[in-house]
């Protein structure tokens, strides 16, 4: 049966933790690394119902996206959401690992996965990490490779990412050639894909004035919602991990839902 460190050591090699942003928390952020783990969910973040499903189906060890905690915790008590979440799972010997930034930038990791699903080619990171590899770094950029416009981009996009609705800024017929990508709050990309010379930027979500900028400077800019832009690879890294990790059942959760709703 693997342990919390042996499938921290195959995360590690998916997404190396120096990729990540100085800002971030990555790695075993709850746990033991001699805990065994032969049950194991993924999910893009802890919340009281991914929780609530880890504890139900005996999970020893939570792989999510996003970090718990993320900023520094003075208390652990009942009195917050994340002191309540560690008490429970720390009660039910339940371990967080998270990769966040480091699995965003990896050379399969999530903005990798999503410019190749978006068909663009000849892929190369917005920021070149610090390691020198050509296939690390902060973002995608690439190739469509034919004829599109931004209309079209977006209705692939939804397609892909199996979601009803994406937001657009700038001429929806404006043809684009070159696309860069930034998944979940990727907004703070956009003068690197301007640079980068790409007609629109995908990410997950971006601040009002950050999409009048891109609108000003004739740059495309296509919101997909956070949760949609990252997700989908927590299903991917479920699939990865059972491949990796004999003798171990996991499973992307099932109860994880984008709390922002259209109605």
């Amino acid at each position: 049966m693997p342990t919390v460190g042996d499938i921290a050591q195959v995360l590690k090699q998916l997404a190396p933790l120096a990729l990540a942003e100085e800002w971030d928390n990555v790695g075993l952020l709850v746990g033991d690394e001699q805990w065994p783990a032969d049950r194991v969910m993924t999910c893009l973040t802890v919340t009281p119902a991914t929780v609530q499903e880890a504890i139900d189906q005996r999970a020893n060890l939570i792989v999510s996206h996003h970090p718990l905690p993320f900023h520094p915790v003075r208390t652990i008590t009942p009195a917050t959401t994340v002191g309540r979440l560690l008490l429970d799972l720390i009660r039910h010997s339940i371990a967080v690992y998270s990769p966040h930034t480091a699995f965003d930038s990896a050379s399969a990791g999530i903005n990798q996965h999503l410019a190749i699903g978006l068909g663009l080619q000849e892929i190369a990171p917005l920021k070149p990490a610090p390691s020198g590899d050509p296939e690390e770094g902060s973002g995608r950029y690439g190739l469509i490779g034919e004829p599109l416009s931004r209309r079209e981009l977006a209705e692939r996009t939804k397609a892909f990412l199996n979601i009803e609705g994406v937001q657009l800024a700038g001429d929806p017929h404006a043809p684009i050639a070159r696309v860069a990508i930034a998944c979940g709050s990727g907004g703070s990309f956009l003068d690197a894909a301007i640079v980068a010379e790409c007609d629109l930027l995908v990410t997950g979500e971006a601040s009002f004035h950050t999409c009048l900028e891109a609108e000003a400077r004739d740059m495309g800019l296509l919101v997909t919602g956070h949760f949609a832009s990252e997700r989908f690879a927590l299903l991917s890294l479920a699939d990865y991990l059972t491949d990796q990790l004999a003798g171990a059942h996991v499973w992307a959760s099932r109860s994880e839902r984008d709390p922002l709703q259209a109605i």
